[in-house]
């Protein structure tokens, strides 16, 4: 059986600072957007909808900006997600990583960009296989008798691509250890630096 020694030296050195905690937190976000077979890649986003029920689906990280705490994500201007932030403009994240034995959960603004700037960067900077899934008709969500052929005209689909820019203000930190779990959260006010503190997991 493992001492305390021996525990000890299973445990990070950035799970005892909170400070080293944010940092890992946002390599682990920046990582997703490079690679593909992270957790971080692939967070599951989480809406309300207009009946006031909770809408949850998997998204794909395209950007991460730790500067201004925003994710971007791409989706079809006519998904039923757009909806339901028209009535709520707020999003919440959640991420596992099974293999870190890690949860990260996040408390999102939503901003909705078509057709501007940041859409056309990000329309430009995607792949023409990705660009196809934006052309796809009928709008996604509509019920169809059978499933619809696959949309093969890469051009059609910008008037239908938005992207979504969510800036967090609230990121809760959760890592489980038979040793002892341990859980933080950091709260952004205005320009002031994160109000940090721990939390009984």
């Amino acid at each position: 059986m493992a001492d305390a020694t021996d525990l000890s030296r299973l445990i990070p050195a950035h799970t005892s600072n909170l400070d080293d905690v944010l940092a890992e937190a946002f390599r682990l976000f920046a990582r997703g957007v490079a690679d593909r077979r992270s957790a971080f890649r692939t967070p599951a986003i989480a809406t309300v909808g207009p009946d006031n029920t909770p809408h949850v689906r998997t998204m794909v990280l395209r950007q991460f900006d730790p500067t201004t705490r925003r994710l971007l994500l791409h989706t079809d201007l006519r998904a039923d997600k757009l909806t339901d932030i028209a009535n709520v403009p707020r999003a919440a994240v959640h991420v596992y990583d099974a293999r870190a034995a890690l949860q990260v959960r996040l408390s999102a603004q939503v901003q909705v960009h078509t057709g501007d700037p940041v859409a056309q960067a990000a329309w430009a900077n995607g792949a023409p296989a990705s660009h196809v899934c934006y052309a796809i008709e009928p709008p996604p969500g509509t019920e169809v008798q059978a499933p619809p052929p696959a949309a093969t005209d890469q051009n059609a689909g910008f008037t239908n691509f938005a992207v979504l820019a969510l800036t967090f203000n609230t990121l809760e930190w959760l890592w489980l250890y038979h040793g002892g779990h341990r859980r933080a959260r950091f709260v952004w006010t205005a320009n002031a630096p994160p109000r940090a503190t721990w939390l009984v997991p």
